[in-house]
């Protein structure tokens, strides 16, 4: 019980060299891939979840949006992987680091901001000033425009950390009170670690919820640049 909370959220390193790298490049090869021309089961079920979820984001976008659709899909299964990794006993989970997943927000929601400026920038300086804003409140409405603007790849960046953290901290605390309880109550032991498997099956779900939220959220942002 003297461990320390966030001693999971610290990066490991190999011989003192970071091994972040190796564990992102990890859950790719845990996709499984066919050779043969008729698919198993496994294919076909993830081709069709792929296939429905593409399907669910590029419906709004027009053509210069769905040119996006590959890295979306790509984007959406990274995250929803490398979430599902940290549930595993004695592992990491990069999406836990904040700077990791502002490094995933900043380039996706500048790349669509440059996109905008570049095929309607009239429609894009719109979004700084709604119509029938008073003379007097002008310079105010530009400003919180801009910093409403500026703050969507932290907002991002803070939602997806936010909660895996709370989630992985969660199952850690009621995890260390099933252990602390097993040799004092057994009932209570039981009652406990039902809730933590209840807890687990909760956090599968809000891994898979949060790939998908922070996907769309990406995709919005594009459909308001294209």
């Amino acid at each position: 019980m003297n461990e320390n909370l966030f001693a999971s959220f610290i990066a490991p390193t190999i011989l003192g060299l970071p091994a972040a790298v190796l564990i992102i490049l990890f859950p790719p090869l845990l996709i499984p891939t066919s050779k043969y021309l008729i698919n198993n089961r496994l294919i076909t079920t993830q081709q069709w979840l792929i296939k429905l979820t593409s399907k669910q984001m590029m419906t709004m976008h027009n053509t210069k949006g769905r040119t996006w659709s590959l890295m979306l899909v790509s984007l959406i299964i990274f995250i929803a992987t490398t979430n599902l990794l940290g549930l595993l006993p004695h592992s990491f989970t990069p999406t836990t680091q904040l700077s990791m997943n502002l490094a995933m927000a900043i380039p996706l929601w500048a790349g669509a901001v440059i996109m905008g400026f570049r095929s309607k920038i009239k429609n894009a300086l719109a979004h700084f000033l709604p119509q029938g804003t008073p003379t007097p409140l002008i310079p105010m409405l530009v400003i919180i425009e801009t910093i409403s603007l500026l703050i969507q790849p932290m907002a991002l960046a803070v939602r997806l950390t936010a909660n895996i953290t709370a989630g992985h901290l969660l199952m850690h605390l009621i995890g260390s009170a099933t252990l602390a309880m097993s040799t004092i109550n057994l009932p209570s032991t039981l009652i406990i670690f039902t809730i933590l498997i209840l807890l687990t099956i909760l956090e599968i779900a809000v891994t898979l919820i949060q790939a998908y939220v922070f996907t769309l959220l990406v995709s919005l942002y594009l459909h308001d640049n294209t």
